[in-house]
């Protein structure tokens, strides 16, 4: 049991901090040695403390970056008290123990947030002296316990209220937690340093995340599962993607929900105007925008038919969209939000609902609804902006890490191999087909109009495979693929599938291009009359 004595105080997030130093001080007459800002904190509010040049003889020098580094401070924190040698040390260096430290850092992912920061100025908010003292007091959890976070003062009145002192346990939870947060602290200015030189692939990766939630289950119900978000994020309260949500109404949200929601997330962040995006098993199985070509990417997010695009959505594979996530680059009204009831759907995200929406949704009690904070942003704004935005996925072993994929191949880059020219109508049709063909699992075929999807083959082993399935799925949804266009994530290895999407009535088609055998599927092309594009960019998606 540490018997608490004497506290070292010293923080920049100063939540609390009266009430709980007062508790120290006055309550248990703890002697409080502290620092700076945190000083004058103490001694406005009336509380007890001692300077920390007074308490070690030395003064603060070096504009405060030479003040705690002292061995009457270290020494304190670091002396196994029922050593001799140590005892022996502490007597003859005249070095008191410190029971108790309250410490937490330099606002450093804060500081590096603010836009007009200087280089300069993020170098001095890195912390030294506090993390010192914080892994110093954490190694010694035996004799000095460690508080870095204000969120457990409360925790620490009760125990020492209540027990007379804290107990080993909870102080090698408090150390094991003080270790986690300086790790996470290096690792944002780590990354910051990297961010600035530009090395995206370092040789020794720091990553850092924060749990934000617990789930129900992972994929299985016999997984566990936890949604964590950058600690950077966390630390700068910045809300993006998933964090940056608002439930309205519904169940709690499970892994397989995140994923899909992702997933079609990030193809409504691809659409050239608003829109419907429905999302089965990380697959889109239907796409639409609205048709007003005059609505453009910065317009108002309720500009356009939002119902109509949603219904040409969910006609390209109503069986598929059947419990799927459902994602309306636009307002939900009460048409759209009519259209969606007549089905049953798991998610639907947007950027806002009116009240009729919510009126209508609001009958389907398990249905989640989910509002996008700063929906242009994050709907419209072309998320190849954010810097060098990348992805993990871990496989056996290790992770691969890799940039994000938000390329759009720019009309400029297209190259035309065809005789056959596809008009402007047929460009604006391959351009929407693309978008969404790079958000389908590979080896994906995505056949579309000019504003919608009309059937999609996805995840096969084959190309050929995923055109006869796509086409397949027209079929049972009635829809005609006569004067259709066609994406496919990759070049064609053989002329077969050029063939069987041809014979089912594609006009045009977009690819990477590449193949070796390239020439043979564009002489495939010319028998058949379809106008065919190189993009020069592959988008695989596994």
């Amino acid at each position: 049991m540490i018997q608490v004595k004497r506290a070292l105080i010293s923080v920049s997030d100063k939540s609390g901090l009266a009430d709980f130093a007062r508790f120290l001080a006055v309550d248990q007459k703890v002697e409080i040695i502290s620092t700076g800002g945190t000083l004058k904190a103490l001694k406005d509010a009336g509380i007890p403390a001692v300077a920390i040049e007074d308490y070690t003889g030395f003064p603060e020098m070096m504009d405060g970056r030479v003040k705690t580094l002292h061995p009457k401070i270290h020494g304190g924190l670091l002396a196994l008290r029922d050593n001799p040698e140590h005892a022996k040390a502490m007597s003859e260096n005249d070095i008191p123990g410190i029971d108790l430290v309250c410490v937490n850092l330099y606002p450093f992912a804060a500081t590096v947030a603010k836009p007009d920061v200087s280089f300069e100025d993020a170098i001095e908010n890195i912390d030294i002296g506090g993390p010192t003292m914080l892994r110093a007091a954490a190694k010694n959890y035996g004799y000095t316990a460690v508080v870095s976070d204000p969120a457990d003062y409360a925790m620490i009145q009760k125990t020492i209220s209540e027990g007379g002192g804290i107990s080993r346990e909870i102080s090698l939870g408090l150390a094991r937690k003080v270790f986690n947060h300086t790790a996470a602290y290096d690792a944002m200015i780590s990354g910051y340093l990297n961010d600035q030189a530009e090395d995206r692939f370092p040789e020794r990766l720091t990553l850092t995340y924060e749990k934000n939630q617990s789930l129900r289950y992972g994929e299985n119900p016999h997984q566990a599962a936890c949604y964590y978000r950058p600690a950077m994020d966390v630390a700068r309260e910045k809300h993006s993607g998933v964090s940056g949500i608002e439930q309205l109404q519904g169940k709690e949200l499970s892994y397989n929900n995140l994923l899909d929601f992702n997933a079609a997330l990030r193809a409504a962040l691809s659409l050239p105007r608003p829109g419907a995006v429905i999302v089965k098993h990380l697959n889109p199985c239907g796409v639409a925008v609205v048709k007003d070509t005059n609505v453009k990417i910065g317009d108002r997010l309720n500009a356009g038919d939002l119902n109509d695009a949603f219904i040409r959505a969910r006609a390209c594979d109503p069986v598929s969209a059947f419990g799927g996530i459902i994602a309306l680059a636009g307002v939900v009204d009460g048409a759209t939000a009519t259209s969606i009831a007549e089905n049953f759907a798991e998610v639907i995200v947007a950027p806002e609902f009116s009240p009729e929406a919510l009126e209508i949704l609001g009958k389907k009690k398990n249905l989640r609804l989910i509002k996008i904070a700063d929906a242009e942003r994050y709907l419209y704004e072309d998320a190849a902006r954010s810097k060098n935005p990348r992805e993990v996925r871990q496989i056996m072993g290790g992770l691969l890490y890799q940039d994000l994929d938000t390329h759009i191949a720019p009309r400029a880059d297209w190259k035309i191999v065809t005789e056959n020219k596809p008009d402007e109508a047929t460009l604006h049709a391959l351009d929407f087909a693309w978008r969404v063909c790079k958000h389908v699992k590979s080896n994906a075929i995505v056949f579309t109009a000019e504003t919608e999807t009309l059937a999609i083959g996805a995840g096969q082993m084959s190309r050929i495979d995923s055109v006869e399935i796509a086409a397949s799925k027209a079929k049972k949804a009635g829809l005609e693929l006569k004067g259709s266009v066609v994406a496919s994530d990759a070049f064609f290895p053989f002329r077969d599938g050029l063939d069987a999407l041809a014979n089912a009535g594609a006009r045009a088609v977009i690819q990477p291009g590449g193949s070796v055998r390239d020439e043979e599927v564009i002489a495939a092309a010319n028998e058949h009359g379809v106008a065919m594009v190189f993009t020069g960019t592959r988008h695989f998606l596994h």
